[in-house]
């Protein structure tokens, strides 16, 4: 699509946005206006309503914009001086306008009138020439948005909408969106039993159900024999730290807004801690290290807690509290650029493994002629880590994005970023370098000469936090997950209560096999205990009935391929142990 495509659908977007605005006041006269832009794939509009709206109302908000946009009214655009501006917003009590149009510097001010001044917004522009032009819209939800993002202010409620230029574009889209839906984390999260928040616990504060836990272990066990395959040595810090620990370390300085408050014991300050690095320097330091302790890799799964604020929560996607994958490698200059490919070679094993493969590279990098108050340390520092990371992406022809003014305030970092159902772009893993908390935390090593040198160190968090993993894994798959770290790999269900010792026996070989296996011998018809495996994705179901005593094999329904079929027990459970041994990867990939 080139630019002027683009910006003819932005300017149509937006012009839906005025004309949900104008659909709401006809409906709702006491509704308050606050912003309406156009975002990608549509648009929204914020609204103070006097009674609260509820998802159904939606329905007839569209059927009054569609009414609007066939009547094909004129959309032009005028200038108003301030005092004019400032009395229109009075008189329709307006009073987010108001306040917006007090921080327009401009003497004469633009509104957008349609139609025989049906209706008119304070906005710059630009919109098509009439409703006629805005295409064909959908409005899709409502949310809570509060007014300038700020959470001290009010809730209001955002509409969100979509437009398009035909009707099958349209079509093509919801369609789209229906898919992504069924592949919600949030909706299959709780179809599969896997987390939960629940508000006496806190928002953003996820439990993992025992479902969820399952696969979560089964993952964190993964990665620790990888890493420890790798040379790796872990640790478990303490949820809570000193104060002077995040004064050293420069969180403090740089990161205060995003740490909880602080906690007094005694006469002791402590805080939540945002970052397991600062414990870890601290590990470091309990024992000198010469060059041949080098590079010296040290892991953990370390939960940390960060303020976010309510309205950005979303499910696992966007937490408050999370446990990260982390690690702390301590280096020398000559075994950076091994170091660096070594941990990309970590992270292509584990997606591979875990089927996932819809990811991109993204190197952050700072940007000190605007932003030279955020970053601490030496700019020329700055210039060696972030050519040593561009190297090693240009080096494995990996394709990447460069983001000036995007790396944390210790380092520059290579950025694994992850597309959801919905189109949002998120981080999921991370490998960053820093030349600031060694000189802080005094982290030395003693060189080939005897000398005191001072190591590279590199941050790195290969599934970043487990929360957020979970939610793309859960979408990327759609609940099907790999057998190898499914949370149940086998369902057995008997036809009735005269194949339940046989059933029994099954179940008790597969489980001596070491697999996770769960029988049904509820007193329900077979039908409804296949819709209950179902439901729960599981990946193998075993039918058992008379035939299969007979034969002393069992009916198997494979979920990924569809396939049934009779096999003897062990030739089962062999097929299984084969698959969980390649992680359902064929030998020839």
């Amino acid at each position: 699509m080139d630019n002027n495509e683009e910006n003819k659908i932005e300017k149509m977007r937006h012009s839906a946005s005025h004309v949900l605005a104008q659909a709401v006041l006809k409906l709702y006269p006491d509704a308050k206006l606050g912003i309406g832009p156009a975002i990608e794939n549509g648009f929204y509009y914020d609204f103070d309503f006097a009674e609260p709206i509820e998802e159904e109302d939606l329905k007839k908000i569209e059927k009054e914009m569609k009414d609007i946009i066939k009547r094909d009214l004129p959309i032009k655009q005028v200038l108003l001086k301030r005092k004019e501006a400032t009395d229109y917003l009075q008189k329709t009590d307006q009073v987010y306008k108001l306040e917006l149009l007090e921080e327009i510097p401009d003497e004469k001010l633009s509104f957008y009138i349609t139609g025989d001044n049906e209706f008119a917004d304070l906005c710059r522009g630009p919109h098509v020439e009439s409703t006629g032009e805005v295409g064909h819209i959908k409005l899709t939800k409502t949310a809570g948005a509060y007014w300038r993002g700020d959470e001290k202010l009010k809730m209001l409620t955002r509409i969100y909408g979509t437009a398009f230029e035909t009707k099958e574009e349209l079509k093509d889209y919801l369609a789209k969106m229906d898919e992504a839906e069924k592949r919600n984390h949030r909706k299959l999260g709780k179809q599969l039993e896997l987390f939960a928040i629940i508000p006496e616990i806190g928002q953003g504060l996820p439990v993992w159900l025992p479902r969820g836990y399952v696969m979560r272990r089964i993952l964190e066990d993964y990665m620790l024999d990888l890493e420890r395959e790798a040379g790796y040595q872990h640790i478990l810090t303490p949820h809570i730290n000193k104060e002077i620990l995040f004064k050293t370390s420069g969180h403090l300085d740089f990161y205060k807004e995003s740490m909880y408050a602080p906690i007094k014991v005694e006469d002791e300050t402590y805080y939540l801690k945002p970052m397991n690095c600062p414990a870890g320097m601290m590990v470091y330091n309990l024992s000198p290290k010469s060059y041949r302790d080098l590079p010296y890799r040290l892991g953990e799964f370390g939960t940390v807690y960060r303020y976010e604020k309510s309205g950005e929560l979303h499910g696992l996607q966007r937490v408050r509290g999370f446990t990260q994958n982390d690690a702390h490698i301590f280096c020398t200059p000559e075994q950076l650029d091994d170091v660096l490919n070594e941990t990309l070679n970590l992270l292509d094993t584990f997606y591979k493994d875990v089927g996932f493969d819809k990811y991109t590279f993204r190197l952050s990098i700072s940007d000190w002629e605007t932003k030279g108050d955020k970053y601490a340390g030496d700019p020329e520092k700055w210039k060696i880590a972030e050519e040593a990371l561009r190297k090693v992406l240009v080096e494995r022809g990996l394709e990447f994005e460069e983001m000036p003014g995007d790396a944390a305030f210790y380092g520059p970092k290579i950025d694994v970023q992850a597309v959801n159902v919905f189109g949002k772009e998120d981080s999921i893993s991370t490998l960053q370098l820093d030349f600031n908390e060694p000189a802080k935390f005094n982290i030395k090593y003693i060189d080939e000469k005897g000398e005191e040198k001072e190591p590279f160190l590199i941050h790195r968090a290969l599934i970043g936090s487990f929360e957020r993993f979970f939610a793309f894994l859960i979408e990327h798959h759609g609940g099907d997950f790999p057998l190898w770290f499914a949370p149940e790999q086998v369902y057995i269900i008997p036809i009735s209560e005269k194949h339940n010792k046989y059933a029994n026996e099954v179940y008790q070989k597969i489980k001596d096999a070491k697999m996770r296996v769960r029988i049904d011998d509820r007193n329900k018809s077979m039908q409804s205990k296949i819709r209950d495996a179902e439901k729960f994705k599981i990946p193998y179901i075993l039918i058992i009935g008379d035939k299969e005593i007979e034969t002393e094999t069992v009916s198997i329904r494979a979920r990924k391929s569809k396939e049934q079929g009779l096999m003897k027990v062990q030739e089962f459970i062999d097929t299984l142990k084969e698959e969980i041994r390649t992680k359902g990867v064929s030998e020839s990939n």
